[in-house]
């Protein structure tokens, strides 16, 4: 499993402190520097039952300066995840792939159910 975090979000560090208790084995890789491929995307895109919202960072900063509440109306889903995929930060954190499932966001309650 890998989880995609970025190292100054408290939502992330919970997120690990959650499944470091939980004794799960996982990766981490540091959102900013490698977000996921677009193929990741596209699998929690799916497992999010195709609302690409579910994987925005709408309260980000980037999201507010490039303006994508007007932008995303006007993008197909392959532009979107090829910008997600270029812009760790405008990805929802953390973000958690597994084999059968994703999870963005950390809901304790949500994660103690998938893990």
């Amino acid at each position: 499993m890998i989880v995609y975090v970025y190292h100054k979000c408290s939502t992330c560090q919970n997120a690990l402190r959650f499944l470091e208790k939980k004794k799960i084995a996982f990766t981490i890789k540091e959102i900013t520097k490698q977000p996921p491929s677009v193929e990741e995307l596209h699998r929690m895109l799916a497992w999010q039952g195709g609302n690409v919202k579910k994987l925005l960072n709408t309260s980000g900063l980037l999201y507010r300066e490039m303006n994508l509440s007007e932008k995303l109306k006007d993008m197909t889903t392959e532009e979107i995840l090829s910008l997600l995929s270029g812009h760790g930060m405008l990805i929802k954190r953390p973000f958690l792939i597994g084999e059968e499932f994703g999870l963005t966001g950390f809901k304790e309650a949500e994660w103690s159910q998938k893990l």
